[in-house]
C-alpha cells in the first residue's frame, strides 16, 4: 500500500518599504491583501492575520524590515 502525501507550500512575496516601519493596517493595503482600511480592520479583528507567526489583533502594530505577515497561506516578508 502506497500513501501519497501532498505538502502545501506557502507562497512567499517580498514587500519593500522605504520607511522605518509601517502600521499593519496600512501594510495590508500596501501589499494588496485589503482594498480598504475597513477590510484591513475586519481581517485583523477576526484574527486572520499573523505577524511573525503570532496572531495579531492590533491595527496599529508596527511592521519593520525583517518582519513577516501571514494571511491565507501567503507570507509577505518586509524588506
Amino acid at each position: 500500500m502506497k500513501i501519497n502525501i501532498k505538502i502545501k507550500r506557502k507562497k512567499e512575496k517580498t514587500v519593500p518599504i522605504n520607511t522605518e516601519f509601517i502600521k499593519l493596517d496600512s501594510f495590508l493595503k500596501f501589499c494588496g491583501v485589503a482594498d480598504t482600511g475597513g477590510i484591513a480592520k475586519i481581517l485583523i479583528n477576526e484574527g486572520l492575520i499573523k505577524v511573525n507567526g503570532k496572531q495579531c489583533f492590533s491595527r496599529g502594530k508596527k511592521i519593520y524590515k525583517g518582519d513577516y505577515v501571514q494571511h491565507e497561506g501567503f507570507i509577505y516578508k518586509v524588506i
